[in-house]
């Protein structure tokens, strides 16, 4: 089993930057891929971005530039660095593993705040 907690978040203002970090336990498989999600209030969760062992990106359109997730491999962490923060990036936060052959494991979610 996998189990993954979020860390990092709080409040902002409009453009400072906030870092999350996630952390995967427990039997952890050599390739995965870990992602970063979000949900607004009255929205539907959305993808940020995602991120394999290989260091294979990917990122929602719209923030990519402002958004960075990176990995270390041997502390089974990754991170979301985000940059110029807005009032529409306030949302939960969740983070995502998954590997093959298994079902995806998800955080509690961390509440990020933007204020203007």
């Amino acid at each position: 089993q996998v189990h993954v907690v979020e860390s990092g978040g709080g409040s902002a203002q409009a453009g400072e930057s906030l870092k999350l970090f996630c952390e995967a336990s427990g039997r952890v498989s050599p390739t995965w891929t870990m992602g970063w999600y979000r949900q607004a209030p009255g929205k539907q969760r959305e993808a940020v971005a995602t991120i394999s062992n290989y260091g294979i990106t990917r990122y929602a359109i719209s923030l990519k530039g402002r958004f960075e997730i990176t990995r270390n491999n041997a502390l089974k962490t990754i991170y979301l660095q985000m940059n110029n923060l807005q009032p529409d990036d306030t949302a939960v936060y969740y983070c995502k593993y998954e590997t093959s052959g298994s079902s995806p494991t998800w955080g509690q979610g961390i509440q990020v705040t933007v204020s203007a």
